[in-house]
């Protein structure tokens, strides 16, 4: 038997990895009896974004820490009996339903804001409120239109209504239909111990910013703070008493804190080897997946087309604790198109090719098709590999 290693404020950059895997779920066998939501309440938050391309990304949270959770499980888990909500974190988010409480202060910070971008017209926040009281769970389409043009920042009323009541509280997404939010009343939504358990700024800063270092393991002020989009300062008033302890990181440079429970064990265990989303919490942040993984990762999504170096929607490959490649993937009908793939090294073409065969299966497509590696020389070893994956998954 052997006995656990001593807590300690030095930590190796190979330790700082391996407690930032544990954290987010990726090392150790996850608990598959809490499923999605466990996985939830684990993350703290699981970004929501309208790009989909094998899948949304808040699908693809729990299956890159879960493997092939069906994806109406996936929503069933988030949106039935308000397990959770959706509110503005590090992005959009979908968020815990017990953590409604710990937003008050961004709630209170929205309903003090003095300048918005969209003009309330007379009258139409309260329609919106007596509609949704008397109608009960409605899109803004069915409150009265989403937008009136083409132009995004050109909403309708309906919509900068249910909107502003959204960020005040007021208002609760219970669900997305076809994307499409769908918004209830708070008092209806939100179990009522949570409703009116109005803490103040301190308490909720003090429990985002334990949540954060919880989450990430191990983490810098900025990283903390960026968890949940909070300001530096925030983070200074309160994490000497959110729980956290300060730590060295060999090669950080720069202060930062940890999660206790973290240091009092050693993470062991098996690396899952998946695709990442970008929106994935382990990478959502890029100087900090530069700083644990020596790994540059950017969403080219919004990038012009000529510009991008590796594609539309790269999806990082993690395979043995390290980020070994990039993926970017296309469905074509029940084939998985891996429109681009890059690769570290020849070593990484069997995780590369098992993370793209376990994907394919999930999202329903029988084959796997590559159209472009990075480094020719590769190409057809990835190729052989991903046959061969192919055939021992249909065994």
């Amino acid at each position: 038997m052997t006995s656990a290693p001593r807590p300690t404020t030095d930590l190796s950059a190979a330790d700082a990895r391996r407690i930032a895997l544990r954290a987010q779920g990726f090392l150790g066998a996850p608990d598959r009896r809490a499923g999605v939501r466990g996985v939830l309440r684990h993350l703290g938050a699981v970004q929501l974004d309208t790009i989909s391309v094998l899948a949304r990304s808040h699908e693809l949270i729990p299956y890159a820490r879960l493997g092939a959770v069906p994806r109406k499980t996936v929503e069933d888990a988030y949106w039935t009996q308000t397990h959770a909500f959706e509110y503005w974190s590090h992005a959009a988010c979908i968020l815990p339903v017990e953590e409604w409480p710990h937003f008050a202060f961004r709630r209170r910070a929205y309903r003090d804001r003095p300048h918005w971008n969209h003009d309330l017209p007379d009258g139409t926040y309260d329609q919106v409120i007596k509609q949704l009281r008397v109608e009960g769970p409605l899109t803004s389409t069915e409150l009265g239109g989403a937008k009136r043009t083409s132009e995004w920042w050109d909403w309708s009323g309906a919509k900068v209504a249910v909107e502003r009541a959204l960020m005040y509280g007021e208002v609760v997404c219970v669900e997305r239909r076809g994307w499409k939010r769908v918004y209830d009343l708070a008092e209806r939504a939100i179990p009522e111990a949570l409703l009116h358990d109005e803490l103040d700024d301190t308490e909720c800063l003090r429990r985002l910013v334990g949540l954060a270092g919880r989450s990430l393991g191990v983490g810098t002020r900025a990283d903390i703070a960026d968890y949940h989009r909070l300001k530096g300062e925030q983070v200074d008033a309160v994490i000497a008493d959110s729980g956290l302890v300060p730590v060295t990181v060999e090669g950080w440079g720069k202060p930062a804190w940890a999660d206790p429970a973290a240091l009092e064990n050693a993470p062991r265990g098996r690396h899952r080897t998946t695709l990442l989303s970008p929106f994935d919490s382990l990478i959502w942040d890029r100087a900090r997946t530069e700083r644990i993984f020596g790994f540059t990762h950017r969403l080219e999504a919004y990038v012009p087309k000529p510009k991008r170096i590796h594609g539309y929607f790269a999806m990082p490959v993690l395979a043995g604790g390290q980020l070994v490649g990039r993926v970017d993937p296309a469905r074509e009908g029940e084939t998985l198109v891996a429109k681009q793939v890059t690769l570290d090294s020849a070593k990484a073409v069997p995780a590369v090719a098992e993370a793209l065969v376990e994907a394919a299966s999930w999202v329903g497509c029988m084959s796997v098709r590559l159209e472009r590696v990075d480094a020719p020389e590769l190409h057809q070893p990835l190729a052989k590999e991903v046959t061969r994956a192919l055939i021992a998954a249909l065994r």
